[in-house]
């Protein structure tokens, strides 16, 4: 750790008294920022409308790159995938990834970076919705604050900003078990089902528009004769949404920083999250860097994705059956 950004920190510019930061939402951004903040000596609180700490509607399929944020992690993969089978209705291609992808509990993840945090330092509150008034309280209370409070972010509808385009994920599991290597998709209009094997169970889920999604994997099941257990869901913002604001600012689902072409947002965020990390406490700064990193990803991305499945449902024949690529960036 560099000896001025924990200067930064100790020591605020104008009261020469350890800088308090507080952070909406317990999720994984807010955590791995409260406990790398608080590393710093930053005077850290989160806030978590929940009662507990753990997203359970994930499926928990991190590339490698997971390792690098949270080394603690390798204790909980589950199992190792390192292709999948995308199946179109006349053509099934494979997708070798550069990099393998861990199947994690994101329950379990974010009670590990839950603990670091706090041994950190940082204080966690549960079950405090914090609402618009807090946030107008908390501008006086503390010198940065961070919304990292999810698709439905507070502190973005607080600071007047548009909403991201959103998705809804549904997941649920057959208690078999299942160690393959590879993944398998089905791709449908504007999402996606998925089975991934993960150790003692298999995971079905799918990521579409919200309105028809749920008819959708009706069918899917249905038709492939799948009961499953444990069904949950969750909405998935898409977009890249942060503030001109030198005061709060946003990290993660909270400003839409997913993958337009899997929904997978953990990898992203925690690199947004990196991203703060190295600008705190200059937000526009940050806002700055991380808009120059992510636009150009997010444009592609959806250009590629769009002709893929063009080509995928209208002339498969012209894909390659074999296509190796970046899992989490596509450029």
């Amino acid at each position: 750790m560099h000896e001025y950004q924990r200067y930064l920190c100790l020591y605020s510019w104008k009261f020469a008294r350890v800088m308090k930061v507080a952070i909406i939402g317990a999720g994984i951004c807010g955590l791995y920022l409260a406990w790398k903040l608080a590393d710093r000596g930053c005077e850290v609180t989160v806030f978590e409308k929940k009662e507990k700490i753990g997203k359970k509607t994930c499926s928990g399929l991190f590339s490698e790159r997971i390792l690098e944020f949270v080394p603690q992690s390798q204790n909980l993969i589950q199992n190792e995938i390192d292709s999948s089978l995308i199946h179109f209705p006349k053509k099934t291609l494979k997708i070798k990834f550069f990099k393998k992808f861990l199947v994690m509990d994101h329950f379990q993840l974010d009670n590990l970076v839950a603990k670091l945090a706090e041994r950190a330092g940082a204080k966690i509150i549960l079950n405090y919705n914090v609402n618009k008034e807090d946030l107008f309280r908390f501008q006086n209370d503390f010198e940065r604050i961070i919304g990292c409070d999810g698709a439905f972010s507070t502190a973005r509808k607080y600071l007047k900003l548009k909403p991201p385009q959103f998705y809804l994920g549904i997941q649920g599991f057959i208690s078999k078990e299942d160690n393959s290597n590879f993944a398998e998709t089905w791709p449908t209009k504007s999402g996606f089902f998925w089975k991934i094997p993960r150790g003692k169970e298999i995971e079905y889920g799918i990521v579409e528009k919200p309105k028809g999604a749920k008819s959708l994997f009706n069918e899917f099941l249905k038709k492939n004769n799948l009961r499953l257990e444990r069904i949950t869901s969750a909405i998935i913002p898409q977009d890249f949404i942060i503030p001109k604001n030198q005061k709060i600012t946003l990290c993660g689902d909270s400003a839409g920083l997913t993958k337009p072409w899997s929904r997978g947002g953990v990898i992203w965020g925690l690199i947004a999250a990196n991203f703060l990390l190295k600008n705190f406490p200059d937000f526009l700064k940050y806002r700055k860097e991380i808009k120059k990193f992510f636009l150009p990803k997010i444009i592609f991305s959806k250009i590629i994705t769009k002709i893929f499945y063009f080509f995928g449902f209208k002339f498969p024949q012209l894909l390659p059956k074999n296509i190796k690529i970046e899992g989490d960036f596509l450029i």
